[in-house]
């Protein structure tokens, strides 16, 4: 059982299954804003009118409260949650894994992934410590990224560049940092702002709500996290409504003159079934005040087997598509797209202690807008890197696919102990190879500058296992 599933008490249920459902959506222009607040606004009177009617009436059903939803891939774990004290619920989170790429790169370094980063050693993934707080219809949310998420999420995003106070060094210790009210009509109305979960391409941020640990680039490669405000709106306790204004994607702050929005529509007609659907617009090319893009991620899950006392007792799928692409500022969308796919199937085993997942996909972004950038020389997404070493200009193909087999093993439903098999492949050199991506005696210059007498020792396909051990309580 997910948590949302639990016995509790309905305002509770709104909130724990606002957070585990969060998606993810972009920016919007200065209009639009405008717009955002009127929806709000309306939202908050109708809400009032609504209430008032509806004092004497029993209290509608939590959203998607009527089925067990553990199946579905970005969920969170256990009903059980025994960090619960009053008005708050405690989480605690550790992922601590070990990836072994069969390159054997000198310098331990993993490169092309948002979830994968070291070779040969253990590491703590994330660390976290937080929770929920609901009381009288005022939420909130904090939980923290201790570890390799405390680096290397941070160094994904281009926007601390833009003016000052290092934002990248503000927030790299929080995963999610949000507040927000509660209002009592239709199915629940949530209204929230701060830093919170984006779960387009599917996956969770968190490794221990997924399928698998490494996930297919059109989840790896797109955003984890917004910065701005969203009103959840659940007009049945099987359809949610999700509007987003904020910084950008996957971004502290704006990378130019405009936010980012979209939005999300989740339905569930039966226990069986989720349907979801992600929208995004936004300027988020950094320094380029012409270049707009647009991306839509759409999945469909869906369990064909549950019996709980069988050998098999459950067996789902999920299917991912992505499309989008960038216009203006130097580029068409003829340049300048993205389209991938991933395809997942999974099957649990004696009352859901034993799991295995295959599953993969793959993508093709030209002008390479949305792939990751290498870490060569100790590259960002802010620094960029010398186009000695790769390039990311308008119609550069980039084309790459993977798979993985993931084997899983849970003993209590608040421990997962994980054995993954990724092979992962790319038209252009681009996972790091038996000579690394760091020049010898390390970094030297400025980030992702050219270093003579030197080149990254770059390749095509990357194989590599991954054990891991995933607490979540």
């Amino acid at each position: 059982m997910r948590a949302q599933d639990a016995p509790a008490r309905p305002a509770e249920a709104w909130v724990i299954q606002g957070r585990l459902e969060m998606v993810r959506f972009r920016r919007f222009r200065r209009w639009e804003s405008i717009v955002m607040l009127v929806a709000l606004a309306g939202a908050l009177s109708a809400a009032r009118g609504v209430a008032a009617d509806r004092k004497a009436a029993p209290p509608p059903s939590a959203p998607f409260s009527f089925a067990d939803f553990a199946w579905v891939p970005g969920n969170a774990g256990a009903s059980e949650r025994p960090l619960t004290a009053g008005p708050f619920t405690g989480e605690f989170r550790m992922d601590d894994a070990y990836h072994y790429s069969f390159a054997d790169p000198r310098d331990g370094t993993i490169s092309g992934s948002s979830e994968v980063f070291r070779h040969g050693e253990f590491q703590v993934t994330q660390l976290g410590f937080g929770g929920d707080i609901f009381y009288k219809n005022v939420m909130g949310r904090v939980m923290t990224q201790f570890g390799m998420y405390s680096t290397t999420t941070p160094r994904n995003d281009a926007s601390p560049g833009r003016g000052q106070w290092r934002m990248d060094d503000a927030y790299r210790y929080l995963s999610e940092a949000y507040g927000g009210y509660h209002l009592d009509a239709m199915h629940g109305i949530n209204i929230q702002a701060g830093i919170f979960m984006s779960y387009i391409g599917l996956w969770s941020y968190y490794n221990a709500d997924n399928w698998t640990y490494q996930p297919s680039y059109v989840s790896s490669n797109t955003p984890w996290f917004f910065n701005g405000a969203r009103v959840q709106i659940f007009p049945s306790d099987k359809l949610k409504i999700e509007p987003w204004l904020i910084n950008g994607w996957q971004s502290y702050g704006r990378f130019n003159d405009a936010p980012g929005g979209g939005g999300q529509i989740l339905w569930r007609p039966n226990g069986s079934v989720s349907v979801v659907g992600n929208q995004y617009i936004g300027k988020d090319t950094f320094g380029n005040l012409n270049r707009l893009r647009v991306h839509t991620d759409d999945s469909f899950m869906a369990k064909y087997y549950d019996h709980p006392d069988r050998t098999i007792s459950k067996a789902a799928w999920s299917l991912t598509f992505d499309a989008g692409g960038e216009s203006g500022g130097g580029v068409t969308m003829k340049d300048q797209y993205f389209l991938g796919f991933m395809a997942y199937h999974r099957l649990w085993f004696d009352h859901d202690r034993y799991g295995l997942t295959v599953g993969g996909g793959a993508i093709s972004n030209p002008g390479r807008y949305l792939v990751l950038v290498p870490p060569i020389n100790g590259a960002t997404a802010f620094s960029g890197i010398d186009p000695a070493y790769f390039t990311a200009n308008p119609g550069d193909p980039f084309k790459a696919w993977d798979m993985q087999v993931t084997t899983d093993y849970a003993p209590e439903p608040f421990v997962t102990f994980r054995l993954e098999y990724n092979y992962r492949a790319a038209n252009t050199p681009y996972f790091a190879g038996r000579g690394g991506v760091t020049p010898p005696g390390g970094n030297q210059g400025a980030p992702g500058s050219f270093v003579s007498g030197w080149t990254p020792d770059l390749v095509k396909v990357e194989r590599r296992l991954s054990l891991a051990m995933l607490v979540k309580m």
